[in-house]
């Protein structure tokens, strides 16, 4: 009867607070009646007793509070972006009381004024918090709020949210638990039973107060100005029940949700989801785009496999322990082999590739990233609008490069810049000569062996991807550095650098002339190819099969390029099909990225200096205007005269 009685009081003081929502279960999993849908359960039938006390109760500014209030102190959530940092909940305040039962410090039904009740069953573990909230989206902020371009600008001016009904708001010109969350209506949010204040498919309660439209605070851009028209956004592929990522039905409606939790997250910074358990050196945003992108079950809908391209013999790789991704990096990536998917994709702004844009403009699965102007190799630009600014972050002038074997051989060319790995001087329109890949073809040569299109994969049927009449205007980096099974050349692989069976994450195979390290420079030749294959492609592809892609083999053994020399055939055919050279022992892929005294700069003509050497003491040297080349290889002493000897035995 006592209970009857206090139930009916505490039931009249809160109709204010619940707006008469309280008819039926609306409580949900906060009804800790005895038989109620909570797994925690008291002998108590009063349900408003286990949180409110009409007397007696803790005083001050809270609503007439019953159970023990925690005493702990949180770790907070911090970031290098955040410009509004947490501080520790106000005792009694609206956070404070949600954390007595969901810190775990302080048992379930210890009532004030009542004492300790007999509690059955436990809270599930991803609703208890502990002392560490730096995994939880940040609330009970320093006040008065700093502005930041991905808020919306409603919420410091006027500090209103913009959800439009009305319901997700700042509490004490701050965020709370209660901003997000009616403790008393479980199903406000029909699907996402959690106590929402709002239905929240679709990302609405994330956007009541994060920005989607274009904004500028301080110099700063919105990294998610693009989210509307992202995949993540509007993708109607399925999520799987297994995958645990929430109620949701497809990626669209969990939007920020399918990354991101907003609570108990595993990777603090950034609250971002991931793959269960956490793969070992990876960081958090990597782990969190694999949960769906490593060919697994998360999706009914297959989608690309990402993670296996990455377990292949080249490619990028995850970062290690001490150089792991914060979003606040700068442009240029100064730590050596750092690459995640964030430092090439903007997971608020990817867009699925349906049309294949032609070089250099950026495709859409890059929409939104940041990269790096090639006229300084420092200049940030953001966002990119070419392909090869993203490239550059790390390709260009970031001091943390290195040549490691893994990726495979590295030639020494005789034209080369100080900083052989800074491809900017070596793509440069200045550079004497060069793939076209930051400008078009300014080549006064013609090109006889550019084929009309480039080759798929398979090195036979051609692709959408036209090389014009004679002459290639523009291509990209991914043009050589691909997946080797990629989609746009006919595969059926993701497409973009992620990994290759072939060295240098190329697409595909590529040779390199290497002489014997003991001997050195100008000595025999080891990897020959006589009369090689020279299929573009296949599983049957030839040494230059990467070169075939764009170039006619047929085209260059008939020496339209290289005419006949002193022994009648023509330098290409003599080269390649009878002493098995590679192009690489005089050609160099990207471009001279430097103007060497003794070679006059055509046709990508650079040399390996690690396997030619110089003629006695004249240097290696190339001189287009007389076809005449002045070095020592494969045994042999190339002249100024343009003769061949044989060197002495």
């Amino acid at each position: 009867m006592k209970e009857m009685l206090l139930a009916a009081i505490v039931g009249f003081f809160l109709i204010g607070s619940a707006s008469a929502q309280l008819q039926g279960d609306v409580l949900g999993s906060h009804n800790l009646s005895p038989g109620g849908p909570s797994q925690v359960q008291g002998t108590s039938s009063a349900a408003c007793l286990y949180c409110h006390a009409p007397h007696s109760g803790i005083g001050g500014n809270t609503p007439l509070w019953s159970q023990s209030l925690s005493v702990q102190t949180y770790s907070m959530y911090s970031s290098s972006t955040a410009q509004n940092s947490a501080s520790q909940p106000v005792s009694g305040g609206p956070s404070s009381l949600c954390l007595s039962c969901h810190d775990g410090t302080v048992a379930v039904g210890t009532l004030v004024p009542y004492g300790t009740a007999t509690i059955t069953g436990k809270m599930p573990s991803n609703d208890v918090f502990g002392g560490n909230l730096s995994a939880s989206h940040p609330f009970s902020l320093n006040k008065p709020l700093k502005d930041s371009p991905y808020l919306v600008a409603s919420l410091v001016s006027t500090q209103t949210t913009a959800d439009p009904t009305k319901k997700v708001k700042l509490v004490n010109g701050t965020v709370e638990c209660t901003s997000c969350h009616e403790p008393h209506v479980q199903n406000l949010d029909p699907v996402s039973l959690e106590f929402l204040v709002r239905d929240a498919s679709n990302g609405q309660l994330c956007l009541s107060c994060h920005e989607t439209n274009p904004r500028t605070v301080n110099g700063n851009s919105n990294p998610i100005a693009l989210w509307s028209t992202s995949i993540h956004a509007t993708s109607v592929n399925n999520i799987a029940g297994s995958a645990k990522i929430g109620a949701y039905t497809t990626v669209a409606q969990s939007a920020c949700q399918s990354c991101h939790t907003m609570h108990n997250a595993n990777g603090a910074t950034g609250l971002l989801r991931g793959m269960t358990p956490p793969p070992a050196n990876m960081d958090a945003s990597t782990t969190s785009c694999m949960t769906c992108h490593s060919g697994g079950a998360n999706l009914q809908q297959p989608i690309a496999n990402i993670y296996s391209e990455f377990t292949k013999s080249t490619g990028h790789p995850f970062p290690t322990d001490s150089n792991m991704h914060d979003p606040n990096e700068p442009g240029v990536l100064v730590n050596n082999r750092h690459a995640t998917c964030v430092d090439c994709h903007n997971p608020h702004s990817t867009a699925q590739v349906g049309t294949f844009l032609p070089p250099p403009n950026v495709r859409g699965s890059q929409a939104g990233t940041i990269g790096v102007s090639e006229t300084d190799g420092v200049t940030v630009v953001n966002p990119v609008t070419k392909q090869y600014e993203t490239c550059l972050r790390c390709h260009g002038s970031s001091p943390g490069k290195q040549s490691l074997q893994v990726y495979g051989y590295m030639p020494m060319w005789a034209a080369s810049a100080p900083d052989r790995l800074n491809v900017i001087s070596q793509f440069a329109a200045t550079a004497t000569s060069s793939h076209p890949v930051m400008h078009s073809s300014t080549s006064p040569w013609p090109q006889p062996s550019l084929l009309p299109y480039m080759l798929n994969v398979d090195g036979v049927t051609n692709s959408s991807r036209t090389l014009g009449s004679g002459q290639a205007d523009s291509v990209f980096c991914t043009d050589c550095h691909n997946s080797d099974d990629n989609r746009e050349f006919g595969g059926t692989g993701p497409n973009g650098p992620h990994g290759s069976q072939y060295s240098h994450v190329l697409e595909r195979r590529y040779e390199f002339s290497q002489v014997a390290p003991a001997s050195g420079p100008g000595t025999p030749i080891q990897n020959l190819f006589i009369s090689p294959s020279l299929t573009a492609g296949g599983g049957n592809s030839g040494p230059y099969a990467l070169c075939g892609k764009c170039h006619s083999h047929s085209n260059i053994l008939s020496d339209a390029s290289f005419k006949p020399g002193l022994t009648g055939k023509g330098g290409h055919f003599t080269h390649i099909s009878e002493q098995g050279f590679s192009c690489s022992t005089c050609h160099t892929a990207h471009g001279l990225g430097a103007v060497s005294p003794g070679i006059t700069g055509e046709r990508l003509v650079a040399f390996d200096l690690k396997v030619v050497a110089p003629n006695g003491s004249v240097p290696v040297s190339y001189n287009h205007a007389t076809s005449t080349c002045t070095l020592t290889c494969h045994g042999f002493y190339h002249n100024t005269d343009g003769s061949v000897t044989s060197i002495p035995k």
